[in-house]
Parts: structure tokens; C-alpha cells; sequence
């Protein structure tokens, strides 16, 4: 069964759960904006599934942050994430 994307956006941490794929992410992408406010750490932790959409999602999530002039670290960074990264030969620190 599906598992629909939700965040949660506390204390410099914006925390994912569910789905980051292509089924799901279309609503955290229009709220990308307030969703990156003050964040410094992307937790990945509730993640159950992340897909090539899903990683650039990530990527660009990463990318408004910068741009906000922060640095950004991600936690709970599970082994999917870092293989699409390194299929995608990604430089390490596009996927912090």
C-alpha cells in the first residue's frame, strides 16, 4: 500500500515520512519554499521509499537552502538514497 509524503518542518529540521517518489511529491514541491525556512538538516528517517524524482527533489531541496545561504546535512540517509546518488555520479557534497 502507499505511503503518502508528509513533512514536518521544527527546530532547523525539516523531517520527511513516507514516499519520496513520483507518486507523492508534488505537494512538498509547491511548498518547497516554506518547507526549507531555516533549515539546516533534512531528515530522511521516515523515508520508506525514494526514486529518481524523489532525488531530485532532494537535490533541488538542498539547492533552496544554499540559496538561503545555510548549510544543509542530511540525516537518516538510507543506502537507496546513496546509490541513486552514485548511479547518477552525483559529487558528494550534491547529496551532503
Amino acid at each position: 500500500m502507499a505511503n503518502e509524503l508528509s513533512w514536518n518542518r521544527e527546530n532547523g529540521r525539516l523531517s520527511l515520512y513516507g514516499e519520496l517518489d513520483q507518486d507523492w511529491l508534488v505537494p512538498l514541491w509547491h511548498a518547497r519554499a516554506d518547507a526549507t525556512k531555516e533549515v539546516e538538516v533534512i531528515d530522511l528517517t521516515g523515508v520508506t521509499r525514494v526514486d529518481t524524482a524523489g532525488l531530485a527533489l532532494l537535490i533541488h531541496l538542498i539547492a533552496d537552502i544554499r540559496a538561503q545561504g545555510r548549510t544543509v546535512s542530511l540525516s537518516g540517509k538510507s543506502e537507496n538514497v546513496q546509490t541513486l546518488a552514485q548511479l547518477y555520479n552525483l559529487p558528494a557534497d550534491m547529496i551532503p
